[in-house]
Parts: C-alpha cells; structure tokens; sequence
C-alpha cells in the first residue's frame, strides 16, 4: 500500500475510510456522457436545490459540501482526490439535496445519471469499487454523528483539523487543505467563529499547529491527537 493510500485509511484513527483510486483509469470505459471539467476556487459545482442528473469524480483538488436551511450554512462534507460526490441521483434523487463548491482548483469527471446506472450493471468491477466507497463513506458519516452528539467542540475541531490534514499513523506534521477558514470550520464543528478561534489559539500555544508553511497555510502536529484521547 503507498504511503498516500495508508494516510487516507488512518486519517479519523482508523475509520476504515477507502484509499484514493485512479478514477481516470477506471472511467475509461465510458465512451458517452462522460465530460471532463476544471473548476477554479470558490466556483460552485452544482447548488442545492438544482436537478440531479450526474455524478461526479474527482480526479485533483478537494470539494466541500453544504447544505442551506433556514438561511444557515454548514459544511457537511469535505471530499478529495480519488472520491466522488453527487451519487443520490441514482438514488432516484429528484434534486440536488446540498451545494458543491470546489476548493483551489480541481479536475472533475461527470458522468450523466443514465450512462452511470448502465455501466453498474453492465461493469462489475466498477459497481464493486462504488459500493466500497460508499461503506467507507457511511462509516465515516457514522463517526461524525457520534462526534457531533458526544464530544466537545474542543474535540470536534482536532477531529476536523486531522481530517483535513489526513493525518496518518506516518505523520508527525501535516499540512491542512487550502482554502479552509475559520468561519467553514465553525460550520463543521457546528459551533461559532469565536470558540473556533479560542480553541485554534490554545492548540498553536501548545504547539499542536501553526501557520509557518511557505504558503501561508495551517500545518497540524503529532501533539493535536492527544486532544482526541482527553477525557
């Protein structure tokens, strides 16, 4: 297994999430409906809200998912290289339940709704890969309820901040995604701006991260996990 695919497997502790795979390869096989896209930062994908006729697969960058209720947002998702999103439609989604929107820049592959149910059938090695990804992707929304519901929002965000690193059992540091701030972390963590920023000063002053990459960005410690093994 390469190192990035043992990252991926151990980013939430060993939560049996799927390595990243090589989408371009395997999508190969579509002739038809089949477009390959680039989108650049903050450009929204789809909304919620619009008809959901596609699934998509991300070949480079990463993709947060929102949901708008109320007049309130809250990130619900973040997805990566070697993932796809937008798979209710094959569900018998009618619409789009939440809001893609990419984060940098990123290479997609969309897939019309009918081309895909044809190649489940008719590929089973394709259909095989899907459903492991979407264990994965249940165990891990698992995780975030019992996260949600039982820890404190002290544990939520070092929980957050090591997925976004995908810290893995390798890691000592790790860089957090671009483009996350601290106003989309209050939405995932489902707590203000202000305690984000309490807590994310109290980690720096520990040393459990630090904005000292060349680019500026947040870099996640070893140290961060030991928030998560508090009582």
């Amino acid at each position: 297994m390469t190192k990035s695919a043992k990252r991926n497997g151990n980013q939430n502790g060993g939560n049996g999430d799927a390595p990243p795979m090589d989408w371009e390869a395997l999508l190969t096989v579509i002739a038809g409906g089949k477009t390959d896209l680039e989108y650049g930062g903050n450009r929204k994908i789809f909304i919620q809200g619009q008809p959901a006729d596609s699934i998509f697969f991300l070949l480079r960058g990463k993709v947060t998912l929102s949901v708008t209720a109320e007049g309130k947002e809250a990130i619900i998702a973040t997805v990566g290289p070697g993932e796809f999103f937008g798979e209710g439609c094959l569900a018998g989604q009618p619409l789009r339940m939440g809001t893609a929107m990419a984060v940098g820049d990123c290479t997609l592959s969309r897939v019309e709704k009918s081309i895909m149910r044809k190649m489940i059938h008719h590929e089973p090695g394709l259909a095989e890969v899907l459903f492991g990804h979407l264990l994965s992707r249940t165990i891990r929304y698992e995780a975030d309820l019992v996260d949600q519901l039982f820890n404190s929002s002290e544990k939520r965000l070092a929980r957050i901040l090591l997925l976004l690193s995908h810290f893995g059992e390798e890691s000592s540091t790790e860089t957090v995604v671009p483009g996350i701030n601290q106003e989309n972390l209050a939405q995932m963590v489902g707590t203000t701006r202000s305690r984000v920023s309490h807590f994310m000063n109290k980690f720096r002053k520990l040393g459990f991260i630090d904005y000292g990459d060349e680019n500026g960005g947040l870099r996640v410690h070893s140290g961060l996990q030991t928030v998560l093994q508090q009582d």
